[in-house]
């Protein structure tokens, strides 16, 4: 099984993870911010890597440390579970269509982390949490897991569907690049020899 759990604790942020990259997409969470919940739902759910997060944050002062250390915590669950990435298929992408929505997400499980975010957002929050902090949960992510990440909308009708339309194409491009590939299970997808 290709699991892994993570502890980080700072004066900001106290947090657990715990994912299994084989699941079903059965998922937990619980950071105290509502809609960054239910966004990682749709990453658990439609990646199906089965996750439990919990977080204690300064929510006091505002979402931001919760958000990225967050995704620091889950990039390095990813980074770990997937080991030597043998007979992963390592590329993938995903064009996910919401309603008026249209996202891009593609990805390169390299070893080489590396972020390219094409998202405005027209609103500065949905609820209470920051649409800024999008672009940092997934710099985040992407830095910690040894991934490269494009993220790309095409055009929205509105920003919740813009924020979920992320979270789903990156789920789905995680699902199809971190899937073993039975024809070549017992290599890793380099003329490296390694990644």
């Amino acid at each position: 099984m290709r699991t892994a759990t993570i502890a980080r604790k700072t004066n900001e942020t106290e947090i657990s993870v715990s994912i299994n990259l084989d699941g079903t997409g059965a998922h937990k969470m619980a950071t105290g911010v509502g809609f960054f919940d239910h966004m990682l739902d749709q990453l658990s759910r439609h990646s199906l890597i089965d996750m439990d997060v919990s977080c204690t944050g300064d929510l006091h002062i505002d979402f931001h440390h919760t958000v990225e250390d967050v995704g620091i915590a889950l990039g390095q669950a990813i980074q770990a579970a997937i080991g030597d990435k043998k007979g992963i298929r390592r590329y993938a992408s995903c064009d996910l269509p919401m309603d008026g929505t249209l996202t891009r997400a593609a990805l390169d499980v390299s070893g080489r982390p590396f972020l390219v975010f094409k998202a405005e957002f027209t609103k500065d929050k949905i609820g209470d949490i920051d649409t800024e902090l999008f672009r940092e949960f997934f710099q985040a992510f992407a830095m910690n897991a040894g991934i490269t990440l494009h993220v790309e909308n095409f055009y929205f009708d509105n920003n919740h569907h813009l924020a979920e339309s992320m979270f789903k194409a990156v789920a789905r491009a995680l699902r199809d690049a971190l899937e073993i590939d039975p024809r070549q299970a017992d290599r890793v997808p380099s003329t490296k020899g390694t990644l």
